[in-house]
């Protein structure tokens, strides 16, 4: 589930004085905790759809159960299994995830039951319901879940990026993001805060703030999706590092 948050990989540059690593209460290792996901549907073509997980970009599909080059690097497949759907991800011939969508009978909700893999194939289950946010039919549509409880520990490792920015890591999913601060894409706004825009064909599709709480124990993400009134929030607990 965490690789749908970072499943791009960011680097850009930086042009503002970084702080030193020993200080800097991004530093460290974070457990998730609370987590508000979004997904969007949409229809391309009798059995082609465009899927976007939390606007990490926009990937087109075949829905014929081969695998299609997806969003960071990976490869998306999505089998119809008789009035459900099956979604599998890889990368370098890993798997990194599989899921069952089953939606309810009137269509108001959809179970996501959410299989990912760390790096030796080890199995983490956990589902989730999502509902649905904006009109749609079938598995096309906006849907939004809320989960307070992740069913697996999941961490956040986060770690200087060379002298002027950070490396963001999860070592159950083998992913890494390098983030350069260059004071546009990606700002630094203060020591606690910073801020990237994420843009597609010149125009602005979502802002991600990132803010470590003034006792440096709570880490928060906020994304803002252009045309979304809501935010989308993902909370970490600080586990060490300071």
């Amino acid at each position: 589930m965490i690789s749908r948050i970072f499943c791009v990989i960011l680097i850009a540059g930086f042009t503002t004085t970084p702080l030193l690593a020993q200080s800097d209460p991004f530093v460290g290792q974070w457990k998730l905790t609370k987590l508000t996901d979004q997904m969007t549907v949409a229809k391309a073509g009798a059995h082609t759809d465009v899927f976007n997980f939390e606007g990490g970009g926009p990937e087109k599909i075949v829905v014929d159960g081969t695998y299609q080059r997806g969003v960071g690097g990976t490869m998306l497949s999505v089998t119809p299994e008789g009035s459900n759907w099956k979604v599998e991800r890889k990368r370098d011939g890993h798997k990194l995830l599989t899921a069952i969508w089953t939606l309810s009978k009137d269509g108001s909700s959809l179970t996501d039951n959410f299989t990912s893999f760390d790096k030796n194939g080890a199995p983490s289950n956990v589902k989730l319901v999502y509902m649905r946010a904006a009109p749609g039919s079938g598995f096309t549509g906006t849907w939004v879940s809320q989960s307070a409880a992740i069913g697996s520990v999941t961490i956040l490792e986060i770690r200087p990026y060379k002298n002027n920015g950070l490396t963001l890591v999860v070592p159950s999913e083998a992913l890494t993001v390098h983030l350069k601060f260059d004071g546009k894409n990606v700002r630094r706004v203060d020591a606690r805060t910073f801020e990237i825009t994420r843009k597609a064909n010149g125009k602005i599709t979502q802002t991600e703030e990132y803010v470590v709480s003034s006792d440096l124990k709570t880490l928060t993400r906020a994304v803002h999706v252009v045309g979304e009134s809501r935010p989308l929030i993902t909370v970490f607990e600080r586990q060490k590092g300071r």
